[in-house]
């Protein structure tokens, strides 16, 4: 389509345009220099300064449904007609501080390389202080931002309310997302290169009342791998778990909470395994680390690659190991099982409290107790706790409700350690995460108990008389050490 097939048009012309949720976001109509005209019921008339923008016609066209007219309108007309509109959105908020708003947003009008910065430094400052999460979050007043940090959120500023719309947009365009989308949630991914690193960033937005919701999680994916003496794991559960890998056939469940360590502990464990002579697949939600010579594969439920449509095809590549992300439904727990009773080896995870918890968890699911006592052979359940800072950590007498819990378990520690905060710690008193652990070998007993249905608290009343060290005598031992406080663990295991 030529320059010549547009009419000009003036926007004086169509007064009053569409406002609210009727005309384009501000920030797409100033990124695109376009501006809906009117629209009724036979369609949309759309004023555009740039005519051959053949991929922007085209996504409008898609927008409308195809009932569109085209016409072309001065720059400076629209920027003006930006600018005033900005102006009465800050009037209209009334807020404190709306006059400096306006300033910014006028400015990004003319140059949004602040926003960008703004954008590019948020994300530069989370890599720099290990934050795994950026959260951006609009309120009534202001936009919170908050990273976390060894898995606890910290707020670490606020972002003008006339500034977040920009900042979101931004972001969308990072994730190759729709900006002119914010009623409908949206995921996306961007890959972002800080020195010798490259971060694989994934994009999450969610409407809410006040605006949106942002989150970012970041990934190394060049970052040193792992190995399963990385993890902070006590030698007695990193013997268990190589003892594990070992096996010929069977079903390994890693369990926990969300963001407890699962997926990186089963990546220590394949790295170990994988070899020439074994031909090791994953299955994944995301692909969280490249692990060389195995075969790694993303499901994407939009072209129907579920867990249990791979986890068949998979088994049609005579694989020897086979990791299953995440046990979601019936049908993937069933396939998985029946994988591991013909020869395979099956690592995934499961979202329950503790490893005993796997059994109950996977008759509710529908599995037989004969195939679980057939096929399971460990379950790792784990949490993460923060570590005292090294630099800033001093002893303290314990207080006398740890004195006790610690008696209870067979620790009699008076003096425990914590950290006071540094800059090192960025003044929390923690520096880096460690690993807390249970790790469920089932022997004779436990199968036999499996089979005849037995309750929870009867395969528990076995474990404590065989040994057996649960998650919170794993934590307290840390404690006990000086590696964690008690806080920590009550927090992560006790609570």
């Amino acid at each position: 389509m030529t320059d010549e097939a547009f009419p000009v048009a003036a926007l004086s012309d169509f007064l009053p345009l569409p406002e609210g949720q009727r005309q384009y976001p501000v920030e797409y109509m100033d990124a695109n220099s376009v501006v809906k005209l009117s629209e009724d019921e036979s369609g949309a008339v759309v004023g555009v300064c740039d005519p051959g923008d053949e991929e922007l016609l085209a996504s409008l066209r898609a927008f409308h449904g195809g009932k569109v007219s085209f016409r072309r309108v001065d720059r400076g007309e629209l920027s003006g007609y930006l600018g005033r509109r900005l102006a009465v959105m800050d009037a209209e908020r009334a807020g404190p501080g709306a006059a400096e708003d306006e300033r910014i947003l006028l400015d990004r009008l003319a140059n949004d390389a602040p926003i960008v910065n703004l954008v590019n430094s948020v994300m530069i400052e989370a890599i720099r202080k290990g934050a795994s999460d950026i959260h951006i979050e609009s309120y009534a007043d202001q936009a919170k931002l908050r990273y976390r940090i060894d898995g606890v959120l910290q707020t670490v500023g606020l972002v003008e309310k006339g500034k977040f719309p920009a900042v979101a947009s931004r972001v969308k365009i990072m994730a190759n997302l729709n900006i002119m989308e914010r009623r409908l949630p949206q995921d996306g991914r961007i890959s972002v290169h800080l020195g010798e690193g490259t971060y694989d960033v994934r994009v999450s937005i969610v409407p809410i009342s006040e605006g949106e919701s942002i989150v970012m999680r970041l990934f190394n994916t060049e970052g040193a791998p792992l190995g399963l003496e990385d993890l902070g794991f006590d030698e007695v559960v990193t013997a268990s778990l190589r003892e594990l890998g070992r096996a010929p056939h069977g079903l390994i469940l890693a369990t926990g909470p969300t963001g407890s360590g699962k997926t990186t502990t089963l990546n220590a464990l394949i790295r170990e395994i994988a070899s020439e002579g074994v031909k090791v697949i994953t299955i994944e939600d995301p692909v969280e680390y490249r692990i060389d010579g195995v075969s790694q594969i993303q499901t994407n439920e939009g072209i129907g690659l579920t867990f249990p449509s791979l986890l068949r095809r998979v088994l049609r590549q005579d694989p020897d190991v086979i990791m299953v992300g995440e046990i979601r439904d019936a049908t993937t727990a069933e396939l998985s099982m029946r994988a591991a009773l013909t020869g395979h080896l099956v690592l995934s995870t499961l979202h329950t409290n503790d490893a005993v918890s796997v059994i109950p968890r996977l008759r509710n699911m529908g599995m037989e107790p004969y195939m679980i006592a057939a096929v399971l052979r460990g379950v790792l359940a784990q949490r993460l706790v923060r570590v005292n800072c090294p630099a800033c950590s001093r002893p303290r007498e314990a207080d006398a409700s740890e004195r006790a819990l610690l008696k209870k378990y067979g620790l009699p520690v008076s003096r425990v350690m914590r950290g006071e905060g540094c800059d090192a710690c960025n003044h929390t008193g923690f520096k880096g995460r460690t690993a807390v652990a249970e790790v469920l070998v089932p022997d004779g007993r436990v199968e036999e108990l499996i089979i005849r249905g037995a309750q929870e608290a009867d395969i528990n009343e076995h474990l404590a008389g065989s040994g057996f060290v649960d998650l919170a005598r794993n934590g307290l031992q840390k404690v006990a050490s000086g590696m964690t406080t008690m806080e920590e663990v009550e927090r992560a295991v006790l609570t």
